[in-house]
């Protein structure tokens, strides 16, 4: 007999739970429903289920809003709540009832309607919108941006008029000028900015309007720079960044050390956003939650259910060169406090007297909506106060972090040389590369190995490139810069908190992943916490990248190669 199990009872259960009832339905056969999401994807699942219920919906019978005499002020105009009924696609009929309706709020702006009725008809805005495809979304923002914004002939006439009192200030009352202030402020602020604060008293308002900044960064990323829509729908992404700025700002988040007895909700999520080591499966993720490893996430009072920024942390005895060296540490620790004299320890206790260093090998941004809003730094300041209170010997702080574009980079420094430019690696590496290689297309044949990484599974060749590929990765890193800061994004973010650039590992991370972004490379920023705040201001003011000795001559190395090339030139 097969039974049909729906998972949306599952996602309640705490892991225990889970695992009793995977144990007690062993050897009976079972069809789970097909929209359980997968472990491991390493990616948010939302824009693929919205997707594939796109293709659902165009597949299925439609009845349109009028046969159901439904009411344009009802949500269920646009969004339609039946069980038994299945939605169809927007229109573009859709969209001008969507954009109507916001006319329609804006006009209530400046009225003495109460707020009762506005927030009930916000409310059916923001389903509307929820209803509408990415093609009538982004016809509905443009319209947001470009018709709802401010009114730059009233702004003109109020600063006249404005000018006109100050140039009179003597002859008129100080209260008129003072009235003229506030209308000219008044007329300055985006007449959406109104609507957004209306959306933010919503349930799961909030949360909304950090979905609809990220449909708006997609509008932006796909628009010319020549659209006359580019600069108002700029100016619509900067009055939501600011907006959500005021609301996220730290003081409103929330801490919380994710562990296995979590939500078993916030573990799926946990495991959805991360992004620089998928979660293979439930026991991977057990371990990064489990011993002598923490998880902290910020979450925000209005998203009580969503992971804003996830911190992974490994609790170790050193600071690890790789993602083996977490691994052993644990392992070593372990065996470490099972050996101590006269203390009980099992196998889910914690020696603190092992724990000198803290390494952040995982961290990352789970709402796109939230881009350009600091967070993350804010986290490991706070995770670094929350660890020395649990652990008074951990006095070494560090992060192992990918280095996502170095092969790209390192691509296109390979095709330059191919073309006659090569500063990539001295004469006598040619020469031995040639010599291994066998090949008459050396370039080409280089280039191909990296596209695949067969060059990692050849041990002589893993050995031949070691010198000169650590010696590229620091010239990128401390070298290669972007209007005076480091060119790669994780750099540019842990030097901005004050870090140094530390220390360069080969073969840190030899997964598929790792070799395809950076080679198998990582680096180490370690926090010294008493330069932290000198190390981010000659960052922030100066562009002054604050680097290890070792980092640092690799670097040189790499400048002495660039500036030969550039003399013989």
């Amino acid at each position: 007999m097969r039974f049909l199990l729906p998972m949306s009872g599952l996602r309640y259960f705490t892991p225990e739970i889970y695992h009793q009832f995977v144990r007690s339905i062993s050897g009976k056969s079972y069809l789970f429903a097909p929209w359980l999401t997968p472990m491991a994807s390493g990616e948010h699942q939302n824009d693929r289920i919205r997707r594939l219920d796109t293709k659902r919906i165009s597949s299925s019978p439609v009845r349109s809003n009028d046969q159901l005499g439904q009411d344009s002020s009802d949500p269920d105009y646009y969004f339609p709540s039946s069980e038994n009924l299945v939605r169809r696609p927007s229109t573009i009929e859709d969209e001008q009832k969507v954009k109507n309706l916001l006319k329609e709020i804006l006009a209530y702006q400046d009225t003495n309607v109460s707020s009762w009725i506005v927030e009930s008809k916000v409310k059916t805005l923001c389903a509307a919108y929820k209803y509408l495809l990415k093609p009538h979304r982004d016809g509905f923002l443009k319209v947001l941006a470009c018709e709802h914004a401010v009114d730059h002939q009233m702004v003109c006439k109020a600063a006249k008029s404005l000018v006109s009192l100050e140039l009179h200030e003597d002859e008129c009352d100080r209260r008129q000028v003072m009235k003229g202030e506030e209308r000219l402020k008044n007329l300055l602020t985006p007449q959406y900015s109104w609507l957004f604060i209306h959306m933010g008293r919503l349930e799961r308002g909030v949360k909304f309007l950090v979905d609809l900044r990220t449909d708006v960064l997609a509008v932006i990323s796909d628009m010319d720079v020549n659209d006359p829509a580019m600069v108002p729908m700029q100016q619509l992404n900067l009055t939501l960044r600011e907006m959500l700025s005021l609301w996220f700002s730290v003081g409103f988040l929330n801490l919380e050390r994710v562990t296995w007895r979590s939500p078993c909700e916030m573990l799926q999520k946990i495991s959805e956003y991360e992004a620089v080591h998928p979660v293979r499966n439930w026991t991977d993720l057990k371990r990064r939650v489990g011993l002598y490893r923490r998880c902290f996430v910020y979450t925000h009072s209005s998203m009580p259910d969503e992971p804003l920024v996830v911190l992974h942390t490994a609790l170790s005895d050193e600071i690890a060169p790789s993602m083996k060296g977490i691994v052993s540490a644990t392992s070593r620790m372990s065996v470490d406090a099972a050996a101590c004299p006269g203390m009980f320890v099992d196998a889910q206790t914690e020696d603190p007297s092992c724990v000198k260093a803290a390494i952040f090998y995982s961290i990352s941004s789970t709402q796109k909506g939230l881009k350009g809003i600091e967070l993350g730094n804010y986290l490991i300041k706070r995770v670094v106060k929350e660890l020395q209170t649990e652990f008074p010997l951990v006095n070494k702080f560090s992060s192992l972090s990918p280095i996502p574009t170095f092969r790209l980079w390192m691509m296109e420094r390979l095709k330059a040389a191919e073309k006659g430019q090569p500063d990539v690696f001295t004469a006598d590496e040619v020469e031995q590369l040639k010599s291994h290689l066998k090949t008459d297309n050396f370039w080409s044949e280089l280039k191909q190995l990296f596209k695949t990484n067969g060059w990692a599974t050849d041990s002589k060749l893993v050995i031949l490139l070691e010198v000169p590929l650590m010696r590229l990765c620091a010239r990128y890193l401390y070298l290669e810069k972007r209007r005076g800061y480091a060119l790669d994004n994780v750099a540019n973010f842990h030097l901005r908190n004050g870090a140094v650039m530390w220390r360069l590992n080969w073969q840190a991370d030899t997964s598929p992943r790792g070799l395809g972004n950076s080679c198998g490379i990582m680096v180490n920023y370690r926090y010294f916490l008493e330069d932290t705040e000198t190390n981010s201001r000659a960052y922030l003011e100066k562009q002054h990248i604050v680097a290890s000795d070792e980092v640092r001559q690799l670097a040189f190395k790499a400048r002495e190669l660039m500036e030969k090339f550039t003399s013989k030139m």
